[in-house]
């Protein structure tokens, strides 16, 4: 959630940003100011009423005390007047507090001042690329090569659960949890995160904190008639583990890990570029959180995208990695870098890892501060990023580790967890 003070300060500014990001967004700036006004203006009237009872009640105490009760009883009525005019205010108040916070909930985050300006994801520039593209044979896709090793069953995700799903079964059961061990044990050992492991349920309160409510709720699996959600990723349970929480400043940053399913309603439409494990309603994800100070975010977020590579690095995956431009950048986050990973079996790079600076955005939603030296209360800048998505790693280590006769080369780092060099 925006700053609402920087919209009254600065509304062209914020107007001018956010009219990057596409769309008409912008158009609400005029709105909030507008009910903000209305709002501010009845808080105004109200005080100036309640001084004004205040006064009254004091001089029917005085007359009360003088037995001039007639007196007394005409004053009463003037306050019981004030009181129906106070009450009236508070409720325009409150019925603009409302729509002004709707409004303001549903603009998005400013794109950082770095970020390249551009529609949609055709502007979005290739900031590095890291390791070589294996050379492949004739590659076979991933749906191929797991179903010939008896590695996944979408027939049988089907039968219990419908489309968008996957039964993992033997060596695939076992690689998913061999590649969850490492990824985790890469994350805390090496990299220095926290593992935490939290609920797959969430509640509302949270959903809204880091920014899927209101706008993505139809995206997300609710239960209880809107009240719990089902996980859409580790970011929410993990991130509000700190919210309404005053931090001290030498605490930050904090380092978080941990493993999730994700559960997204909205898993893409059929065709080829969904095919198997590439676009799912349930999937496994290491996530990666960050708390910082607003001073050294930025360098915090290129931290994270490091940790990010370094799971595609270990396993020696060839990828790219990705600016996202204003219009392609996500509704909570205002700097965003995307890891691509290549899948010979595809002929193309996919999303593996989206590692995003949200800056203070969360952290209003979330009353998340810091108190610094002076003994200030600060918001603080949240960061996440997965550290992977487990199905498109899957996707791009079969396809890349892929052999002539149809078997797998496991990746070195990963034969301790898996216990074999090869899947056959």
């Amino acid at each position: 959630m925006l700053d609402i003070k920087l919209l009254r300060e600065k509304p062209d500014f914020v107007k001018d940003r956010v009219r990057t990001r596409g769309g008409d967004p912008h158009t609400l700036v005029d709105k909030v100011l507008a009910y903000d006004e209305t709002r501010r203006k009845a808080e105004t009237e109200k005080q100036v009423l309640q001084s004004e009872r205040k006064t009254l009640s004091k001089q029917i105490g005085a007359l009360m005390g003088q037995g001039k009760a007639d007196e007394a009883e005409a004053i009463k009525e003037d306050v019981r007047i004030i009181g129906d005019k106070i009450a009236v205010l508070d409720e325009q108040s409150n019925e603009a507090e409302e729509h002004q916070m709707a409004l303001l909930l549903s603009i998005p985050n400013l794109p950082h001042q770095a970020c390249p300006i551009g529609a949609d994801e055709d502007a979005n520039p290739v900031i590095r690329e890291w390791g070589d593209k294996r050379e492949v044979t004739d590659p076979k896709d991933h749906v191929e090569l797991a179903e010939g090793l008896g590695l996944i069953s979408f027939d049988d995700a089907v039968r219990i659960a419908g489309s968008g799903f996957a039964v993992y079964r033997g060596k695939g059961a076992k690689l998913q949890r061999a590649l969850i061990q490492y990824l985790l044990d890469l994350q805390t050992e090496t990299n220095g995160y926290e593992e935490v492991n939290v609920p797959h349920l969430i509640n509302r309160e949270c959903m809204f904190g880091t920014g899927q409510l209101p706008k993505f709720e139809d995206d997300m699996y609710g239960l209880n008639e809107g009240q719990t959600f089902l996980a859409p990723t580790a970011e929410v349970p993990v991130t509000n583990l700190y919210r309404d929480t005053i931090l001290a400043e030498d605490q930050l940053p904090i380092k978080m890990t941990a493993h999730t399913p994700c559960f997204r309603r909205e898993a893409g439409s059929a065709g080829r570029d969904n095919k198997g494990i590439i676009r799912m309603h349930q999937f496994d994800k290491i996530e990666l959180v960050q708390l910082a100070h607003p001073d050294k975010s930025m360098e915090v977020l290129e931290e994270l995208t490091g940790h990010a590579e370094s799971v595609l690095q270990t396993l020696g995956l060839h990828y790219r990695v990705i600016e996202l431009c204003t219009g392609d950048v996500g509704f909570s986050a205002c700097k965003t870098y995307d890891i691509e990973v290549w899948a010979p079996g595809q002929g193309k790079y996919l999303e593996v890892s989206s590692c995003s600076n949200f800056g203070d955005y969360q952290a209003r939603r979330m009353k998340l501060r810091y108190k610094d030296a002076d003994g200030k209360n600060n918001f603080c800048h949240t960061l996440n990023g997965s550290g992977t998505a487990l199905p498109r790693l899957m996707v791009a280590l079969l396809e890349q580790y892929q052999n002539p006769d149809g078997t797998i080369t496991v990746p070195e780092p990963l034969r301790p967890y898996f216990g074999a060099d090869t899947i056959a």
